[in-house]
């Protein structure tokens, strides 16, 4: 039986290059939108699905985050990092004058990455954004007669046929992207095809309520245990001003002893607190730069 994969499409996202190197002989289905994705693993369309989480220098991807905790509750079985490299591209027809491009379309994200190369080399551009770095790409291919380009990846201008004109236009060497495997059963990810960096943990907690010391109290729970935490977030509950959440990422797997042991003493406190997943992360080395 084939397994399915979803992805943050269309073709030549950087999702679609986490999903080829942890999943390589999987089906892989793009979707139009994070909340499309997620849906389909939520109602069976796809096995897993693979969304962003959390870019370097972007920070969360808030519309994911949000959306797992607010809609569809489904369980991180794994998380895979990218790195970013960023391209300017254009149609094969307007290599010659590509430097009198109007327009620069691509995600948000992408362009932000990318501001001092735009400021520096063109100032007079307007920008406008995509839903992905992929479907920047496909509009330029779709649209030869516009003197326009898209910033992206290798394997989008591999997928769309476009000329990469200026290579590695981002603004930060260090910069990468974590993007969560999801699977509404809990299957964890177990690939054969890339090597695995670690085990990580992420708990969603929500305070009783809003008192002195409350936070410090939490962090104690991990603290005395000698626990490393890689990142903790504050999100709106949605239920009015000054009501959050916080999202903490623990390195390493759910044991019988010590995460149980901070569980049961922050409920004891008075917090909630859900796992939202304990699962493998594998870390790119390399961009894929074919187009399969």
């Amino acid at each position: 039986m084939t397994v399915k994969v979803g992805y943050l499409g269309p073709k030549g996202t950087f999702t679609k290059l986490a999903v080829k190197e942890v999943f390589p002989d999987e089906q892989a289905l793009p979707f139009q939108t994070i909340p499309a994705c997620i849906d389909a693993v939520q109602f069976g369309d796809v096995d897993f699905s693979v969304v962003p989480l959390e870019n370097a220098i972007e920070g969360s991807v808030n519309l994911t985050i949000d959306y797992l905790i607010h809609e569809q509750q489904i369980p991180i079985v794994g998380e895979i990092i990218v790195p970013i490299r960023q391209h300017l591209m254009v149609h094969q027809h307007n290599i010659s004058d590509w430097s009198n491009i109007k327009e620069v379309y691509s995600h948000s994200h992408a362009i932000a990455q990318c501001h001092q190369f735009l400021h520096r080399e063109m100032p007079d551009v307007d920008f406008q954004y995509t839903k992905s770095t992929g479907a920047a790409a496909e509009f330029v291919k779709d649209n030869p007669q516009l003197m326009v380009a898209a910033i992206g990846n290798e394997l989008a201008a591999k997928e769309y046929g476009l000329e990469i004109v200026k290579h590695n236009i981002h603004d930060y060497e260090n910069n990468h992207t974590r993007f969560v495997v999801l699977n509404r059963f809990g299957k964890e990810v177990n690939s054969s095809a890339i090597e695995k960096k670690g085990d990580r943990t992420t708990l969603m907690i929500t305070l009783p309520s809003d008192y002195a010391g409350a936070l410090h109290q939490v962090l104690s729970a991990f603290s005395w245990r000698k626990l490393n935490l890689s990142k903790i977030e504050s999100r709106p509950m949605k239920t009015g001003l000054g009501n959050y959440f916080f999202i903490v990422d623990v390195e390493m797997k759910m044991d019988d002893v010590l995460l149980p042991g901070v569980k049961a003493e922050l409920e004891a406190l008075g917090c909630t607190v859900n796992v939202l997943g304990s699962y493998p992360f594998y870390l790119v080395e390399k961009q894929v730069t074919n187009g399969k």
